[in-house]
C-alpha cells in the first residue's frame, strides 16, 4: 500500500472509531513552571497530510492533537499555555496551506494569489474567515509560535518565510490595492518560533519505489512537494529568518539489521506504517534529479526518513543546546523514539506526549523576549 493510502486509511479509521472513544486524562503529568517564563505567546499547531483542526467537525470527536489520549490543546491550555489547532487543506500544496493559515489567523478571505492561482488553474479566493479568526490578536508585539506536524512542518516553514519576504511573483502580477498583505512581507517578527514535528524537510522515500522516484502529474499538491527533488527546490525558496527561533523533532521507530538495513520496531510502529517502513529501511537509489539516496536515509518513522526530519537542506542548523539556544538557526532536538503518529499522541498505539510538549513549550517561553532587531 502506498504512503498516501496509508495516511488516508488512518484518517478514515480515526473518524470511525472516534465515536467509540472516551477521552480523559489520568496519571501525574509534568507541571509547567510559569514563574520562569519570559513570554507566553500563542501556540498555533498545524496538522499534516490528511489532518484536521478546530474548523473541522471531526476534531470534536477525535482531536488530531492527542487522539485517544485526549485533546492536547485542551491539556496544554490547562497548563497555562495558549494553544490553537489550525485547519488547512488535507492534501494541498505548502503554498495553498500557508495562504489558508494566514486567512485563519487574520480572519480574512483566503487569497491564493493572482499569479499562483492562474499558474495552477484554480480559483484565486477560498473560504471566508471574516469574523471567525482562529486567534484574537496577532502583531509584532503579540507574536505567535508555530508547530507543524509532518507536512505541517513544510507549511509553517513556508508561511514564516513568506511573512518576512512576501512574494515577488504576486507583487508583480497584482495591483498593490488588490495585493494580500501576506504577499507584501515585512512581518517576519510576528513569528517568535517555528517547531517542526516529524516533518519531511527534504522529502521522503515513502514516495519512491525500488526502481526510483514515481512520477506525479499535479504539482500544486502536498504529494508533489514531498518528492525529494521537489522538497529541495521548495527549500531554496524558504529563508531562515534571523529573529525567529527554529526547532525540529525527528522520529525513529526502526532497528538496524545485521545487513545494515533497518526494520520497524513493531511494538512502536502503527500497523498502517509497517510495510512502508520496511521499504524505506532498505531503499537506496537516485532521484530523477540526480540526488543519491544512500543508507543514511534508511532510519525512519514509517512515513518520513529520520535524517530528512532533522533540518532543511541548505539551512543553518546545530544540535540543541539548552544553554545556547540561538535564533536564525535550526536547533535539532534529540530524536524521538516513536513512529510518525507518536508526536500526535498515536492512534491504535496510544502515546502520551503531554510532558514532551509541556517541556518544549515551557522552554520556548523561557527564551529571550526581545529577539527582534530593528527591521530594515
Amino acid at each position: 500500500m502506498s504512503a498516501i493510502l496509508h495516511q488516508i486509511s488512518y484518517k478514515i479509521i480515526s473518524i470511525v472509531i472516534a465515536f467509540l472513544s472516551v477521552f480523559g486524562y489520568s496519571g501525574n503529568y509534568l507541571k509547567a513552571d510559569s514563574s520562569q517564563w519570559n513570554t507566553n505567546y500563542k501556540y498555533v499547531f498545524v496538522h499534516g497530510l490528511m489532518g484536521w483542526g478546530y474548523y473541522d467537525t471531526s476534531y470534536k470527536f477525535m482531536p488530531y492533537w492527542g487522539m485517544f489520549g485526549g485533546d492536547l490543546m485542551e491539556y496544554l491550555d490547562d497548563k497555562g499555555f495558549d494553544c490553537y489547532a489550525a485547519s488547512v487543506a488535507p492534501t494541498s500544496s505548502a503554498w495553498d496551506r500557508a495562504c489558508e493559515l494566514y486567512a485563519q489567523l487574520t480572519g480574512t478571505v483566503v487569497d491564493y494569489g493572482e499569479a499562483h492561482s492562474k499558474k495552477c488553474g484554480h480559483d484565486r479566493f477560498g473560504e471566508d474567515y471574516t469574523g471567525n479568526a482562529l486567534i484574537n490578536e496577532w502583531s509584532e508585539k503579540d507574536k505567535i509560535n508555530l508547530l507543524g506536524h509532518s507536512f505541517g512542518g513544510a507549511t509553517v516553514r513556508l508561511f514564516a518565510s513568506m511573512m518576512e519576504t512576501g512574494s515577488a511573483e504576486e507583487k508583480a502580477a497584482t495591483k498593490d490595492s488588490e495585493l494580500s498583505d501576506f504577499f507584501k512581507g515585512g512581518k517576519g517578527d510576528w513569528i517568535y518560533s517555528v517547531t517542526s514535528l516529524a516533518a519531511p524537510h527534504n522529502g521522503t522515500t515513502a514516495y519512491c519505489s525500488s526502481e526510483g522516484e514515481d512520477e506525479i502529474g499535479a504539482y500544486d499538491t502536498a504529494a508533489y512537494d514531498m518528492y525529494i527533488d521537489n522538497a529541495f527546490a521548495l527549500n531554496k525558496t524558504i529563508i531562515t529568518y534571523k529573529n525567529t527561533y527554529y526547532f525540529s523533532i525527528a522520529c525513529d521507530a526502526t532497528v538496524q539489521n545485521e545487513d545494515g538495513t533497518y526494520s520497524p520496531v513493531k511494538s512502536k510502529m502503527e500497523s498502517l506504517f509497517i510495510s512502508s517502513s520496511e521499504e524505506m529501511g532498505s531503499f537506496t537509489g537516485v532521484t530523477n534529479g540526480g540526488y543519491v539516496i544512500d543508507e543514511s536515509w534508511q532510519k525512519n518513522d514509517g512515513l518520513v526518513n529520520t535524517n530528512s526530519a532533522l533540518a532543511p537542506s541548505d539551512a543553518p542548523s546545530t544540535e540543541y543546546n539548552a544553554d545556547n539556544v540561538k535564533a536564525g538557526i535550526w536547533n535539532i532536538m534529540p530524536v524521538y523514539n516513536g513512529d510518525h503518529m507518536s508526536l500526535q499522541g498515536g492512534l491504535l498505539k496510544t502515546n502520551d506526549v503531554k510532558d514532551l510538549y509541556v517541556e518544549h513549550l515551557g522552554m520556548i517561553n523561557k527564551l529571550k523576549k526581545n529577539t527582534a532587531v530593528k527591521h530594515r
